[in-house]
């Protein structure tokens, strides 16, 4: 399992991109992408029970839907769709979405829900268990997949992994008449924030060294498709994701499938619409089914924020009961730290911060019987 650094864990930040490969001639007879997503998937319904980690946002709908297509040809098992449900978290919810993909894949009977008040807070009873076991880990809400592995054991996990990155996330293209530029230099100088705006909580050479990194990996971000694949695919942000998915799937004997990463998917992607710059996610999605799902499943629709799904009380009451020890001095100012945790809600960028200070403060202790969370599971029939 690949592991985050000290530096990554003071700032908040997974920085850095590998190399590039040498370049490749496109090889004949590349797939369709909805082909070769297709493909994708099928390797995972062959191994039963196949979990596919559905949300009701684009990505995950797409896979879901793609393997209830696929199963359903070859005279598989159905896939197994497992959804979180958040109590006091309406930025989250996408229950109506998930509603409607699942009646239009006709698939409700092996849906199950997993429901959720604290429990996955950053320290919430589910992350102890992933921190007792592996410490931090990459990203730090990577805990929510646990109890949806253990639901896949023997079998193989599904996720939308990649999607973010893939299929969105497109900076804003440079203005190109002389009345855009004018506002763009006024929008940039009146919201552009230095390293103490940004890493308040970090030493002030280190908050200078993050801020010019994080800000040269932004500037260096292809804007056309075909090139933006291959950069994120680089990035150690998103192969540390899949690292940790594949290691916690392999503790419950599963594997992982990340379809939207798999290299003929990606290959077929590039030659189909690999010139696009700044295209939306749904016209992206459409574009790559053109027609052969319901319309449910690329549907534009809001994109859900879960930032109060895992910041909630315990979080709130460690950082406030906090005493100011256990973090890496040379990186991070302790009292700048606590000023910044002194109000609620805290800076996002200190989640990893949060989870290695209270780890500290709790080590695992190896003659406890390791603490296991009581989700509460319903399987809509």
């Amino acid at each position: 399992m690949l592991r985050p650094t000290p530096f990554d864990l003071a700032t908040g930040t997974l920085l850095g991109v590998a190399a590039p490969l040498p370049r490749q001639p496109v090889p004949a007879g590349v797939p369709d992408p909805l082909d070769a997503l297709d493909a994708a998937v099928l390797a995972g319904l062959t191994r039963p029970p196949c979990v596919v980690s559905f949300s009701g946002g684009l990505d995950s709908s797409l896979i879901l839907a793609v393997a209830v297509r696929a199963a359903r040809r070859e005279g598989l098992p159905d896939p197994v769709p497992v959804t979180w449900r958040f109590t006091a978290a309406p930025r989250a919810d996408e229950s109506d979405w998930q509603q409607r993909v699942i009646r239009a894949l006709g698939i409700g009977g092996s849906w199950q829900i997993l429901r959720a008040d604290d429990d996955l807070d950053l320290v919430g009873p589910v992350a102890r268990r992933l921190l007792h076991r592996h410490g931090v880990v990459h990203p730090v809400n990577l805990h929510l997949h646990l109890p949806i592995a253990e639901l896949a054991t023997g079998g193989a996990l599904l996720t939308g992994a990649g999607g973010d990155q893939i299929l969105a996330g497109w900076r804003r293209p440079p203005a190109t008449s002389l009345r855009g530029r004018l506002w763009w230099l006024r929008h940039t100088a009146r919201t552009r924030r230095g390293p103490a705006e940004v890493f308040p909580w970090l030493r002030a050479t280190v908050a200078r060294e993050a801020h010019r990194a994080q800000r040269a990996e932004w500037r260096a971000e292809p804007r056309r498709l075909r090139q933006r694949i291959a950069w994120h695919t680089r990035r150690r942000d998103l192969r540390m994701t899949c690292s940790t998915l594949a290691a916690l799937a392999a503790e419950h004997q599963a594997t992982t499938i990340q379809p939207l990463l798999d290299d003929a998917f990606l290959a077929a992607l590039a030659v189909r619409c690999g010139d696009h710059r700044g295209i939306g996610r749904d016209r992206l999605l459409a574009e790559i089914v053109r027609g052969a799902l319901p319309s449910e499943v690329t549907a534009p629709r809001r994109k859900a924020r879960f930032l109060e799904v895992f910041f909630r009380a315990p979080t709130r009451e460690f950082v406030h009961g906090w005493d100011g020890t256990g973090v890496d001095e040379e990186l991070v100012d302790a009292e700048s730290l606590r000023r910044v945790w002194s109000h609620w809600p805290i800076p996002g960028g200190t989640a990893s911060l949060v989870q290695q200070l209270w780890l500290a403060a709790n080590p695992p202790d190896s003659a406890r019987r390791p603490e296991r969370a009581d989700i509460d599971v319903e399987v809509k029939s």
